[in-house]
């Protein structure tokens, strides 16, 4: 895997994409000792500018300055839920676009939801993410960027990853993977690679490329459908991957890394939230993955009531059964717990309202 480690407005090394080892080579590129990189690595991920990395030689901190850049998503806005404290925030980054990043507080830690790409094609009709398409893919400095500035601006640290946010992850595979890689590292952030989340709409070539990379994180897809007639309806991707296509990646997914997919299914009221659509579910669910042993699980998400779409949730009585239902069926089947509901935290709401010049509700 190949990266340039540049950012579009100059020339200089994005210091921040780069992994220890092409930072000790850059270091030796200046005719400074290896060792250099085991210092400023983890300085990095601290979040520290030049200027602050005393350790270092005053004349060599001109030279980061002069050779490298360094840049942080800034706060553009940040909203504090009063219900549950989640901080949602809107960041803008170095060429002005703009991002969201959802910080959640959990018994077990605190998870962060960050974004993969500046806007997103791939044109799910319940989304506010990919109204206006997709602007650019995200830097692994970039999606590094978010998880640093969040726990500088919080005080608090993040000790669990999803990516979740605007845009498709696996639509900008080189540069999560090398995001995954970095965040993990040891002597940077060290978030463990069983803390982080992947979602995806399901790009089946490249369920089975990060098969191939075969990093143990958590794999969730986007599923919200249980026919192709219903998911291409709501998500446009389903006419290059169908379901059976789809399925045929998940399948080689788990039998390449042995571990549990989750498959996520938002419920739009009289849409697909239906007790015929629990059976359509369940139905083909376990046909596509009998004889596998794979563990079947859903996660159930109401509906988020964006602007333009139309779509409505259901009431919490029919959550109730539609999961029920898949339980009765032998699926384990969870209600996602809704947090930040009085600031939007579903992401592409704020960013679409900043765009848009509308003040926020």
């Amino acid at each position: 895997m190949t990266i340039n480690p540049t950012l579009a407005v100059d020339d200089r090394v994005d210091i921040l994409s780069l992994t220890p080892d092409e930072l000790s080579a850059f270091f030796a590129s200046l005719g400074q000792p290896a060792y250099r990189a085991k210092q400023v690595f983890p300085l990095l991920a601290r979040g520290l500018g030049f200027a602050e990395m005393t350790n270092l030689p005053k004349n060599l901190r001109g030279i980061l300055e002069e050779k490298c850049v360094f840049t942080l998503p800034a706060v553009e806005k940040k909203l504090v839920s009063r219900i549950d404290g989640t901080i949602k925030y809107l960041f803008r980054l170095h060429d002005g676009t703009c991002i969201e990043s959802v910080l959640m507080h959990y018994e077990h830690g605190n998870s962060l939801c960050i974004s993969s790409q500046v806007g997103c094609r791939m044109g799910c009709r319940f989304c506010a993410s990919t109204i206006g398409g997709k602007v650019r893919d995200l830097l692994p400095s970039e999606l590094l960027g978010q998880v640093i500035a969040a726990q500088k601006d919080s005080g608090e640290r993040v000790s669990n990853i999803v990516m979740m946010g605007i845009g498709e992850p696996l639509d900008n595979f080189d540069n999560v993977i090398r995001f995954l890689q970095l965040v993990n590292h040891e002597a940077g952030l060290c978030i463990g690679y069983r803390h982080i989340s992947l979602s995806t709409c399901g790009l089946a070539d490249r369920i089975r490329d990060l098969a191939a990379v075969d990093l143990p994180i958590t794999l969730s897809i986007s599923l919200h459908a249980p026919t192709d007639e219903q998911r291409s309806a709501i998500m446009p991707v389903n006419n290059r991957y169908p379901l059976a296509s789809l399925f045929a990646a998940c399948r080689d997914y788990y039998q390449k890394t042995g571990r549990r997919i989750s498959f996520e299914y938002t419920l739009i009221a009289g849409k697909n939230d239906r007790e015929e659509d629990a059976r359509a579910l369940a139905d083909c669910l376990i046909q596509a993955f009998h004889g596998t042993g794979a563990p079947l699980h859903v996660n159930l998400i109401r509906v988020n009531e964006v602007e333009g779409t139309g779509f409505s949730r259901g009431t919490r009585e029919s959550v109730n059964a539609f999961a029920a239902y898949l339980e009765k069926r032998g699926i384990v089947a969870t209600v996602r717990r809704r947090l930040g509901a009085d600031v939007n935290a579903a992401c592409g709401q704020l960013r679409r309202s900043a765009a848009e010049g509308k003040p926020e509700a």
